[in-house]
């Protein structure tokens, strides 16, 4: 079975995209640094915050979030342990399992990096307006 070669429309909208996610990245790494925080830093924050039906989140779980080796995200866990941004709790459920929470400081560094990240998506000529987030301009 031969594959088909996309046509000059697709390849403009995979290149639209492709541009447009890598204006966003940049932006990101930009206002990150600028407010002392990495962008890896920032993901994890926001991977704990933002995960599914709960505040907390296991190394596992942040790994698969951030596409990264286990071993690499306790590193970066670590790092942001030191920063007093996140702490480890011994899990309720299964005691061997290791939950990272947010503490107060990191839920204060998360809300202001998403705050500047949200408003650049809402904005009418920002990097990366996605659809969702625009409906939320005209609520």
């Amino acid at each position: 079975m031969t594959k088909k070669v996309p046509n000059k429309k697709e390849f403009e909208t995979l290149s639209e995209f492709r541009y447009r996610l890598r204006r966003f990245l940049r932006f990101s790494e930009q206002v990150t640094r600028r407010n002392g925080i990495t962008p890896l830093q920032y993901l994890l924050l926001l991977h704990i915050k933002g995960f599914p039906e709960r505040n907390w989140a296991t190394v596992g779980e942040l790994a698969e979030r951030l596409q990264a080796q286990h071993h690499g995200v306790v590193a970066l866990i670590s790092r942001c342990e030191k920063l007093g941004w996140v702490e480890r709790k011994q899990g309720k459920a299964d005691r061997r399992e290791v939950e990272i929470h947010l503490t107060a400081d990191g839920e204060r560094m998360a809300a202001k990096m998403a705050q500047l990240h949200r408003d650049e998506h809402l904005n009418p000529a920002g990097s990366f307006l996605l659809p969702e987030l625009r409906d939320l301009q005209e609520a």
